[in-house]
Order: C-alpha cells, then structure tokens, then sequence
C-alpha cells in the first residue's frame, strides 16, 4: 500500500460514513430505533455495532489488538431504545479515532504488522478488512431508512431513474484525477 492508495481508502471511509450521515439526518429517534422484525436490527443497533468496531479495531491501532477487552459486541446488538444524541455522539467519536489513525499512518509505520483477533494483518489488510464490514452494514442501514421512509425517501447517490443522465454529465466533461467520491463529499 501507498500514501496515495492510503488518501483513497480514507475517502472511501469518509463516503460511507456520510451515507449514515444523510440517513439519520431524515431519520425520528423512534426511527432510528425501529425493527422491521424480532430477528432484525435497528439502524441505532447497527450505528452501534459499527462504533464499537470502530473504537476496538483503532484505538491503538499499531500497539494492541484490535478486538479490544474491554469491548462488548453483543451489547451493541442489544435491544432497546437508544438516544438519538448519544449515538450521533459516539458515532463521530468513533470515526474521528479511525480518520486519526489513518491520519498517523506514514511511511515508516505502513508496513507494521497488527493483530485483530490474534492474528496478523498487514495495515493494508486491516484497513480493507473494516472497508468491507462497514459497507455491508451501512447498506442495512440505508435499506432500513428507504423501507421506513418509502415514497418520502431521497436518493443519497444517483436517484433512481437518473443513471443515464449522470453518467451523459461525466462523460461530457474532461477526464478528471478526482477520486470517485469526491462529488458526493462535497453537497
């Protein structure tokens, strides 16, 4: 991995965090909060489960394991109602941990060896590890949201129906060196 793959991987994160973001924004407490079944998650539960991995997995990133003792996983699925404050709360506390240790992450340190769950991963592979946890529950999250919201539900990415002319709008401007996400970084 490189510092520029590393600028990468860093966006990637900051857009799946802002899909969240825009979600609970449209989103009531109670909402956030709501369970489609009794073997499903809230989207607070889910907001909770990916904190909790987020503070385990990066807090001391490069000196201690990533699954941390003091963390409880099954809690963060616990039911329950859970304040709409204390999450938006926790939830940019534990992304704040992860864009700091990215952040930290330089060529002499790139290359170090950490451990989650005691086993070995190279920074690269901790970093696509959590790259592809996060999104999988982010899309329950978002799916969660379009199902409560239904008709009232706005696209976060391109709007249905809308692909063609999005993609005429790329393609009639110049190549562009942008990352992908930046468009959607920037509203």
């Amino acid at each position: 991995m490189t510092i520029q793959e590393l600028e990468g991987i860093r966006k990637q994160f900051e857009y799946y965090r802002m899909i969240v973001d825009k979600t609970v924004l449209v989103l009531s407490q109670d909402e956030l909060n709501q369970k489609v079944n009794v073997e499903s998650n809230s989207i607070a539960m889910l907001m909770r489960h990916i904190t909790g991995n987020l503070l385990s997995r990066f807090t001391n990133f490069f000196t201690e394991d990533g699954e941390k003792s003091w963390r409880n996983r099954d809690d963060e699925f616990a039911d329950g109602v859970y304040d709409r404050h204390e999450l938006i709360t926790n939830w940019d506390k534990a992304w704040n941990v992860l864009f700091s240790t990215i952040d930290s992450i330089n060529e002499e340190n790139i290359n170090t060896v950490v451990k989650i769950r005691n086993q070995n991963h190279t920074v690269a592979e901790a970093l696509y590890r959590q790259l592809a946890h996060y999104p999988y529950h982010i899309g329950q999250i978002v799916f969660i949201g379009k199902m409560i919201r239904n008709e009232e539900w706005k696209s976060l990415t391109i709007p249905k129906n809308k692909s063609k002319e999005y993609n005429q709008n790329k393609f009639e401007n110049p190549n562009s060196e942008t990352h992908f996400v930046d468009d959607y970084l920037k509203k």
